[in-house]
């Protein structure tokens, strides 16, 4: 029972992650960096935990689920991220060429 309420816990926090209210656009080449190393290692480790629950023996269903749930809504941000950080160092680049 205590497996099944950590793979709970885990979605929620999935779930909860505030990216939506960050304001990348604002941002510094470097802040979007560390906000995107951020959300890489939280990626990371919630599929990391998502497989040590699975060798417990969670429900598959469970488990493809937070699989689901991760992949979706932190790649969502890992993209959004990059987009941002990808402009900002296009509109850098073009900067530094006009001088």
């Amino acid at each position: 029972m205590e497996d099944l309420e950590e793979i709970q816990e885990l979605i929620e926090k999935i779930n909860n992650r505030d990216y939506k209210s960050k304001e990348y656009q604002v941002m510094k080449i470097e802040e979007l960096s560390a906000e995107l190393r951020d959300a890489m290692k939280f990626q990371q480790e919630s599929y990391q935990r998502i497989e040590e629950l699975k060798e417990k023996g969670v429900k598959e269903d469970l488990i493809k689920y937070a699989k689901t749930i991760c992949g979706n809504s932190v790649e969502r941000e890992i993209i959004k991220i990059q987009d941002v950080y990808l402009e900002k160092i296009e509109d850098e680049y073009i900067k530094s060429k006009k001088k």
